[in-house]
């Protein structure tokens, strides 16, 4: 999700940090694709992950076509992007091959010195941190995996720049829990939860400060872990400390989507990777209303903590 969003509204993100995912429209709207080609994940056909085989040439044939068509952002404005790339060598979920191929579709529209891409470290398909998780080389719930390895610290300076030092004590802000139907009307029938939450350091309570979406991944939402994710991926501390709110827009189980996976082979919406798509729109909004408006305007209907 954080690559399509980035290659859709390429002239409003200025970068991503990309753990264990797959090219732009991967799955081509193909569900069989996506747990084949993108993911080994499907239990009833062989994975066909290899070296190549996302057909890459033809996703960045197909992203010049949206962008010619106009629904997505064109894509001469992901050359001022830097990226950021994690592959674990254990990962099973979404083995190297598949992130191999995201290298060659980035390196089309941006030059090598602004994609850094690890893929040494020795972990199964996680989000890394060095202080909280599983052992590195697990593969369950939470998905998040203790490997001595800052993954968001790496990721935001990055994206971002040098940042200042995290908070390594008490956290000063805050979480809002906000109300997603504002965004996205009948969330729960297209994937997204009722509740989304935001981080807000104490010095972004009056405005004037950067913002990083970060998406959870598969079963990372609040309903299959609660607000683990939220609170341990390892964004807050850096944010605290350099200005920078964090916004955890969240999905839901649906019939097509047990896993409560973001919509990236159309479980909910054949436009799910351009702009006017359902899941998509809806974050770009999120976007709009902290870029545009104080913090106490997300705070709706009492659902503010």
């Amino acid at each position: 999700m954080a690559v399509q969003f980035e290659v859709a509204f390429s002239r409003t993100v200025i970068g991503a940090g990309v753990i264990a995912g797959g090219p732009y429209f991967c799955a081509q709207g193909s569900v069989y694709a996506a747990t084949t080609t993108c993911t080994c994940t499907n239990e009833f056909f062989s994975c066909r992950v290899r070296p190549g085989g996302t057909r890459v040439q033809d996703l960045i044939t197909l992203t010049d076509w949206f962008a010619a068509s106009q629904s997505i952002d064109p894509t001469s404005a992901l050359a001022s992007h830097r990226v950021w790339m994690l592959s674990g060598t254990l990962d099973s979920v979404v083995p190297q091959a598949v992130m191999n191929d995201l290298l060659t579709y980035y390196r089309h529209y941006i030059d090598a010195n602004r994609i850094t891409y690890q893929r040494n470290l020795v972990a199964e398909h996680a989000m890394p941190t060095d202080s909280y998780g599983n052992t590195c080389a697990t593969l369950g719930s939470p998905y998040i995996n203790n490997c001595n390895d800052d993954a968001a610290g790496a990721l935001l300076s990055w994206i971002y720049g040098p940042l200042a030092a995290r908070n390594t004590g008490t956290l000063s802000g805050r979480f809002i829990a906000f109300d997603q139907s504002e965004f996205i009307a009948l969330p729960t029938w297209h994937g997204m939860a009722d509740t989304g939450y935001l981080y807000v350091p104490a010095s972004c309570e009056s405005g004037g400060c950067r913002l990083h979406v970060a998406f959870h991944g598969c079963q990372q939402n609040q309903d299959s872990i609660g607000t683990l994710f939220i609170r341990h991926a390892g964004y807050n501390a850096w944010a605290d400390t350099n200005r920078m709110l964090v916004l955890y827009p969240q999905t839901v189980a649906t019939f097509a989507n047990p896993n409560s996976c973001w919509d990236w082979w159309a479980y909910d919406d054949t436009r799910y990777a351009q702009k006017n798509g359902r899941q998509m729109a809806a974050v770009k909004r999120m976007v709009d209303r902290l870029a545009g408006s104080t913090i106490a305007l997300i705070c709706r209907r009492g659902r503010c903590t």
